[in-house]
């Protein structure tokens, strides 16, 4: 299968390499370009744990002043992705949640006491939930500066466009909201409606999967769970039936 990759670099050629791997075939549309503004401030007096749901918020730390500090401090990373991003650059305990914001959340809830100190969530300027209004709900006090930046992509490249359209993607992999957001918006814009009705859409969550009602009826596949692993597994049995 040829599969349409939306996630920014540098997880966009990672996850190419992972199909690869599996014998299928990507391009690469990168919806979504992460910029880290220079000198954000940090402040880790009283923080007793840092939050993580996203690796370019760890990203964000590479070359900002309180690296060596940060990583002496216990993190709760979303996932098993960032989790793997926060051991690369060296934090000593790391607590890796499911892969969802909500049960991150209840994590972090259930293992540590408002009484211990402030909460640090490392965010981006788009958020798919308040994890910092929720964690406030259970007596916590959240820091949440913003350590990146997303923009979206204002158009497909004339490659993908031309290979949306003569009919030489099988599937797409959108992976949250936002980007299923664009990516409806640029089928539209490039008249590519009808191309969109014989795809097949690979979405990590229902939330991702809501935003493409613009687009009406289509072939949407959810992940079981919210995590690559079970997009790809997805594929692979997607891969089965289109062979047949």
């Amino acid at each position: 299968m040829r599969l349409l990759v939306t996630r920014p670099e540098p997880d966009a050629l990672k996850l190419r390499a992972a199909l690869e791997e599996l014998g299928h075939e990507a391009t690469v549309e990168p919806l979504l370009q992460v910029s880290f503004p220079q000198g954000i401030r940090i402040d880790l007096e009283g923080v007793q744990t840092v939050i993580a749901t996203s690796r370019n918020a760890l990203r964000a730390l590479r070359s900002h002043p309180v690296r060596a500090a940060i990583r002496k401090l216990p993190l709760f990373a979303v996932g098993k992705a960032t989790a793997q991003e926060a051991r690369a650059m060296g934090f000593e305990t790391v607590v890796t949640g499911a892969g969802s914001a909500e049960e991150l959340v209840a994590h972090v809830v259930s293992a540590a006491d408002p009484a211990d100190g402030l909460l640090l969530h490392l965010a981006g300027d788009r958020l798919a939930g308040d994890i910092k209004g929720e964690l406030e709900q259970q007596g916590f006090r959240v820091l949440q500066p913003v350590v990146y930046r997303t923009t979206a992509a204002t158009a497909f490249s004339n490659d993908t466009v031309e290979q949306l359209a003569m009919g030489e993607i099988d599937g797409v992999i959108l992976l949250s909201p936002r980007t299923a957001t664009i990516y409806a918006r640029l089928m539209a814009k490039h008249s590519l409606r009808q191309a969109a009705g014989t795809l097949v859409h690979y979405c990590l969550s229902e939330a991702v999967a809501e935003r493409l009602a613009p687009l009406g009826e289509l072939n949407i596949q959810v992940a079981e769970a919210p995590r690559i692993e079970e997009i790809l597994a997805l594929i692979e049995e997607g891969a089965t039936q289109f062979d047949c």
